[in-house]
């Protein structure tokens, strides 16, 4: 059977957001939804998410609540099928060719690209 220390073992995503006045950090597990807390520093949040995840994994288990698992990348295929206008696809290959490489490795490449700037906004 799957206990606490069992989840408390896993790699659970944990999202740290600067909140809004600028004057501490909210620290959030996506896959627990309502595990979230907040803190003045880094260290402190992720301390205070820790014991968080371990208050929120002890109530499911308590209540007899399925607690939910990370997803992990094994979970994922790699591919996906996207529909696009033509004239898109039409400036994603001319630029791709431009580049010398294929319209795959180009539009990961954009896709990479944008998600890291994404990514590093959350911060």
């Amino acid at each position: 059977m799957k206990d606490l220390s069992f989840y408390m073992s896993l790699n659970y995503k944990i999202e740290i957001l600067r909140e809004e006045e600028g004057t501490g950090y909210v620290f959030h597990c996506p896959e627990l939804p309502g595990c979230i807390t907040s803190a003045e520093n880094v260290e402190e949040g992720m301390r205070l998410i820790e014991d968080a995840k371990k208050c929120w994994i002890t109530a499911c288990l308590e209540d007899g609540i399925p607690v939910p698992e990370p997803a992990s990348c094994e979970s994922y295929s790699g591919q996906f099928k996207l529909r696009i206008p033509k004239s898109l696809h039409k400036s994603l290959s001319e630029n791709s060719k431009r580049e010398g490489i294929s319209m795959n490795q180009y539009c990961l490449y954009l896709l990479s690209k944008n998600n890291a700037e994404h990514s590093a906004q959350r911060i």
